[in-house]
């Protein structure tokens, strides 16, 4: 079966875009402030784990739980489209940051609670983005190609994510708040595109577009 190149990139692109390691590293620190190193590492990894069984749910069965309550891809895929804009938008102008940032304090100020399921799993790892953007996906490519892609496409980001919290203290000395906020603004960037060839596409199959017959 010859690869998809094209779809993979695409792939690669909108999952590391969406779920961000660079940007939660910071977040990591502010919420684990206090805990020793064997304790952030079990929450990270936890964390991960977490998300990745929560995303990997999505990718099988979101599609299957969309057509059970009447609502089609190509809708789904406009909605999509547009949530993945506005979180485009929150990376461009710090909004989501700061919303993490916020979620960030809640935690540390209920003591004693483990944050590795809220708020990093849920919903700072596998966020609203992150969920439609494996359904999306996996809808790109059907009978099981797509399912296979994006399951191993994101487990190999959440494992990039791992390492990342885990260096995350040593990682924000070396990279420094000005330069991670650099790197948000152009993945936003690159979000903001993606998500409008996803609306694009989810239009196309209403009859808008150039395979249409639409204004568009």
């Amino acid at each position: 079966m010859p690869i998809d190149t094209a779809y993979m990139i695409t792939a690669i692109v909108t999952m590391f875009v969406v779920i961000d390691p660079i940007a939660i590293a910071p977040l990591f620190i502010a919420i684990t402030r206090g805990m020793t190193a064997a304790q952030r590492r079990m929450i990270a990894w936890r964390a991960v784990t977490v998300a990745a069984i929560v995303l990997a749910l999505f990718a099988a069965l979101g599609e299957a739980v969309l057509t059970f309550i009447g609502i089609s891809m190509p809708a789904f895929r406009v909605a999509g489209g547009l949530l993945l804009f506005l979180t485009a938008l929150d990376m461009l102008f710090e909004r989501r940051t700061k919303r993490r940032e916020g979620q960030a304090e809640e935690a540390e100020e209920e003591d004693g609670d483990d944050p590795s399921v809220f708020p990093l799993a849920i919903p700072l790892i596998a966020g609203p983005g992150a969920i439609a953007s494996v359904i999306l996906l996996t809808s790109e490519k059907p009978g099981g190609e797509g399912l296979v892609t994006v399951l191993v496409i994101t487990a190999l980001v959440l494992i990039v994510m791992g390492l990342t919290l885990q260096a995350s203290g040593y990682l924000e000395r070396v990279i420094g708040k000005t330069a991670i906020n650099v790197i948000t603004r152009l993945l936003g960037m690159l979000l903001a595109a993606l998500s409008v060839q996803f609306v694009l596409e989810g239009l196309a199959a209403f009859g808008f577009g150039p395979s249409g017959s639409g204004p568009i």
